[in-house]
């Protein structure tokens, strides 16, 4: 079968992350990247050996790209997106997918308008242990469910932010804390406990010199009936791996890094699970985090699209959690519950 081509919009340290990726699977060929410094150029060019552009229309216009990986600032995915989608690309994007509900409409209108696949990149639904969690309670082993709390209370020196000066920012990063390293733990927060009602959320920017925030705690109602909170910063030494606990009549299910550190199921033992101690945690360290989910999104997308069918996480399911994380900074600022 001929391989499906890739290009990359973007040439920061996440692409690294997804041509590892694209090299490691068979089907899969990188065929050129996209940078807005023309001065990245012939680097870019001798670290991954395929032609860079700094020119968008002529990137698009590479007939064997297949799939538009978007890995630029998290406020520019919008634009990328829409370009591609009128290129007739078919789009993978980093997370978010974009910063703002209106945003993120948008793209969804212009990627059906389109007809291509539009997925987003939320790549621990595809922990092992996670699936083992998430089949848990859509089987219903947990029974009703009671409470579900997601806690990322990771660390980043002054230097993250500073030698990247888009990180942290309203336009580009659209917050900080929850924004760009909660989304991910706040995703399946939502995945396993499902609709949320309302928020009431209280952020704040104790520490670094940043316009979004560093530390940051809300409280969820689920349409369920069930309630949550959700903790998380970039302020808080040294850095604690991410938490998500599900609790439900018949007994709980912790996760600590993405390993289940307690099943207490009333009359189900632990199914036995391949361990996934080298998923690894970004609590301190975002480049601590290995390729391997990654992976298993980008062979999805492919699949996706070779099959016709929605990838695992497209435009509908990647807002969720950008609804929820704006509706709690609407929230802060308000200081009220705020509906969705």
């Amino acid at each position: 079968m001929e391989k499906i081509g890739f290009g990359i919009i973007g040439t920061g340290s996440i692409v690294n992350t997804y041509v590892k990726c694209i090299d490691e699977l068979t089907q899969a060929k990188l065929v050129a990247l996209y940078t807005k410094s023309s001065e990245r150029i012939d680097s870019a060019q001798k670290e991954f050996g395929v032609p860079v552009f700094d020119d968008m229309e002529q990137f698009l216009k590479q007939a064997d790209v297949n799939i538009v990986c978007v890995c630029n600032e998290s406020g520019n995915h919008g634009a990328a997106i829409k370009a591609a989608a009128k290129a007739g690309k078919h789009v993978l994007s980093e997370k978010p997918l974009e910063v703002s509900l209106e945003k993120i409409d948008e793209v969804i209108a212009v990627c059906e308008q389109q007809k291509v696949m539009l997925g987003c990149t939320l790549q621990n639904r595809c922990s092992p242990e996670y699936v083992e969690l998430y089949d848990a309670v859509s089987q219903g082993k947990l029974g009703k469910l009671l409470m579900g709390n997601a806690h990322i209370n990771w660390y980043r020196p002054t230097e993250y932010y500073k030698n990247n000066p888009w990180r942290g920012t309203m336009r580009l990063d659209g917050g900080a804390a929850f924004m760009n390293q909660g989304v991910h733990t706040i995703d399946l927060l939502l995945n396993v406990m499902g609709q949320v009602n309302s928020v009431f959320g209280n952020v704040k920017t104790l520490v670094h010199d940043i316009e979004g925030e560093d530390v940051g705690s809300a409280i969820l109602s689920f349409a369920s009936g069930a309630i949550g909170t959700i903790t998380g910063g970039t302020a808080l030494y040294p850095g604690y791996p991410e938490k998500l606990e599900v609790y439900g009549e018949k007994g709980s299910i912790l996760m600590e890094g993405g390993e289940i550190v307690q099943w207490n199921v009333k009359g189900l033992p632990r199914p036995s699970s391949t361990p996934s101690r080298e998923l690894g945690s970004g609590a301190s360290d975002p480049t601590a985090i290995t390729h391997l989910n990654h992976k298993k999104v980008i062979e999805d997308m492919m699949t996706a699209v070779m099959e016709n069918r929605s990838p695992m996480v497209d435009g509908p399911e990647a807002r969720k959690a950008v609804e929820v994380i704006t509706s709690i900074y609407k929230s802060s600022e308000e200081a009220r519950v705020v509906s969705l």
